[in-house]
């Protein structure tokens, strides 16, 4: 796969995007949805990339800037059918890879608690996330779960 930076303008990325928003929040209780629309992926502190095999688009994912130690990954999203072949680790490892050129020391997520996440979860703590506490405004939620990873001791 091949990572770029990625082009809120182009209409693959815009049709990827709007369908992992809508999978999200069709997916959550109403209120605990928190992927990130297209100006949300504009605003300077985020970076934003996509994962292209050959001309096809099969990922996204973002580091939202929350301090000069702490990031978070948003956005990540792999097309259905492209899903299990590794696109998803190689978009997350590119994102761990940029926090810490960045010298952030902690890399911190939200993801939805329900069965349909399972496999992000799996995917996050193969990557090193442990559990934590609610960060950077979101509440204690029984349909989020938060997950850090702490990139000075990893």
């Amino acid at each position: 796969m091949q990572i770029r930076t990625g082009d809120t303008y182009d209409p693959r990325v815009i049709a990827l995007l709007d369908h992992h928003v809508a999978t999200a929040r069709a997916q959550t209780a109403p209120g605990s949805a928190h992927a990130l629309d297209l100006s949300g992926l504009r605003a300077a502190d985020v970076a934003f990339w996509t994962g292209w095999d050959g001309e096809t688009l099969v990922a996204v994912g973002a580091l939202k800037t929350l301090s000069a130690s702490h990031g978070e990954v948003k956005s990540m999203h792999t097309l259905q059918t492209a899903r299990r072949r590794g696109f998803g680790a190689l978009m997350l490892g590119h994102i761990i890879e940029e926090a810490r050129k960045r010298g952030l020391a902690r890399l911190s997520l939200e993801t939805g608690s329900w069965d349909y996440f399972k496999p992000a979860h799996a995917l996050y703590r193969a990557h090193g996330f442990v559990l934590c506490d609610p960060f950077e405004g979101y509440v204690e939620d029984p349909n989020s779960l938060f997950l850090t990873l702490d990139l000075i001791r990893r």
